[in-house]
């Protein structure tokens, strides 16, 4: 179970296993869109798919635990946004794989697990290097809501990261080595 002083193996292991492939997918994401290297979509849709597996059962566990209790009076101020981080940061990353469904699938593109079809692709007849979307609004609001969520998400792990940092180097507690996996009494 997950205390002030320590967290529990699974915390961690959900913790970490949803962080590092997420920053990853996020610099892939941008990478592939920004230099419109299509080749890379594949893979893209499948780590998503995957990873927004372990994405829900970190959400699960995060709401069955609860937020840890601060180790320290801090301002309210800063209570708040940690708070606001920490509640964009969950939502944000169920978003991305969900949004990300939406906008491949709606769109006609369909998306797979390393070839395993979950959603086919509706080629267009007339244009076979084409596809035809199943439905415009969705596939457009799956878009939108893909690119800004990724960009709230981008936001939440700097602000997530800048915390942790300032929690090691100004106020000198233990969140951090908490965070590595340190079982350690907290200032």
């Amino acid at each position: 179970m997950d205390s002030v002083n320590g967290l529990s193996r699974i915390t961690l292991v959900l913790h970490w296993l949803v962080a590092i492939p997420m920053i990853g997918m996020l610099a892939l994401g941008l990478y592939m869109t920004n230099l419109e290297l299509f080749d890379y979509y594949d893979l893209h849709k499948s780590l998503g798919i995957l990873l927004g597996g372990v994405i829900v059962l970190r959400v699960i566990w995060r709401l069955r635990q609860g937020w840890l209790p601060p180790v320290a009076n801090y301002a309210k101020s800063e209570m708040l946004l940690a708070r606001y981080t920490h509640w964009t940061l969950i939502i944000s990353t169920l978003l991305m794989p969900v949004s990300g469904m939406i906008m491949s699938g709606a769109s006609g593109h369909g998306f797979d697990v390393f070839g395993l079809e979950l959603v086919r692709e509706n080629p267009d007849p007339t244009h076979p290097d084409k596809v035809i979307a199943f439905n415009e609004f969705w596939s457009g609001f799956g878009e939108t809501l893909h690119e800004y969520a990724g960009y709230i998400l981008i936001l939440a792990i700097v602000l997530h990261i800048l915390g942790a940092l300032k929690h090691q180097f100004i106020y000198k507690d233990a969140i951090l080595r908490r965070m590595l996996g340190q079982n350690t009494k907290l200032k």
